[in-house]
C-alpha cells in the first residue's frame, strides 16, 4: 500500500491575556478517533503546498479565520509505519501562529497536553524541543508570537512558557539584542500595578511578518 501524506499543524498562540504559549487543539469529528482530541490535520492534496494544506486544516479544524493566520513554518516528518490505523500515513509536522480570534478550539500549555489522537502527543514533544531552537533565531516566528512591540515581561513569559524555565534577565537581553531586526527602544511600560516599568522593544517595520517558506495555494478540504 502506497502511503499517504497529511500535514499536521502545531498551532500557537500568544495573546494578551496568556501568560505563557498555547497549543490549539479539537475533537476530531469522524474516525478514526472520533471524538477524540489531536491536532489540526489534513491529508495533502494532489498538486498542495504544505502552507495551502495547513491553512485549510487551520480553518476547517480548529475555525480560525484566515485574517488570525499570522504565520506558519515546517518542523519535521514522522514516518512510523503504524502511526495511522487506515495505513502507512506520512505526518509534515507544521507550526502556525495564531492572533486573536472566536475559535472552537481548546487552548492547553505545553506542560498540560491531554492524551491526543494518532502519535500527536509524540508530535507536540519533538516540536518543542524544535520550537525552542526557533525561538529568538527566526524573527518571523518570534514576531508573529510577540508581536511589532512588546515590553520585555513578555519576552520573559514567552521564553519560560517555551523552555519550562525562566531565563536569566542580563541573557535575555543579550538574546534580544540579537534578534535581526529588532531593537530596544527608549519607552518603558508598566504592565503590572507594582513594579518597574518595563523596557520596550519594536521590530522594525520592513521586517517579514512570514518565514520565506510559507506560500502555497489553497485547495478542497480532505482529512
Amino acid at each position: 500500500m502506497q502511503s499517504v501524506v497529511s500535514v499536521d499543524v502545531v498551532t500557537l498562540r500568544f495573546w494578551g491575556e496568556d501568560q505563557g504559549i498555547r497549543l490549539g487543539v479539537a475533537p476530531r469529528g469522524h474516525p478514526p478517533f472520533a471524538g477524540e482530541l489531536a491536532l489540526p490535520g489534513v491529508l495533502l492534496g494532489r498538486g498542495e503546498r504544505l502552507v495551502a494544506a495547513a491553512h485549510r486544516a487551520l480553518v476547517t479544524k480548529l475555525g480560525a479565520p484566515e485574517p488570525a493566520i499570522a504565520a506558519i513554518g515546517q518542523l519535521v516528518t514522522f514516518d512510523e509505519p503504524s502511526r495511522d490505523p487506515r495505513g502507512p500515513t506520512l505526518s509534515i509536522a507544521m507550526w502556525a501562529v495564531l492572533g486573536p480570534h472566536d475559535s472552537p478550539a481548546q487552548w492547553v500549555s505545553f506542560d498540560s497536553v491531554p492524551p491526543l489522537a494518532f502519535d500527536h502527543n509524540a508530535i507536540v514533544g519533538t516540536a518543542r524541543t524544535l520550537l525552542t531552537g526557533l525561538l529568538w533565531k527566526d524573527p518571523a516566528f518570534t514576531r508573529a508570537l510577540l508581536g511589532h512591540r512588546f515590553p520585555a515581561t513578555r519576552a520573559v513569559e514567552l521564553a519560560t512558557s517555551v523552555h519550562g524555565t525562566r531565563p536569566d534577565p542580563a541573557n535575555l537581553n543579550r538574546t534580544l539584542a540579537s534578534v535581526p531586526g529588532l531593537n530596544r527602544t527608549g519607552e518603558r511600560r508598566r504592565v503590572k500595578a507594582t513594579g518597574r516599568p518595563a523596557a520596550v522593544w519594536a521590530f522594525d517595520d520592513d521586517q517579514p511578518s512570514q518565514p520565506l517558506h510559507t506560500r502555497g495555494t489553497v485547495s478542497p478540504d480532505r482529512d
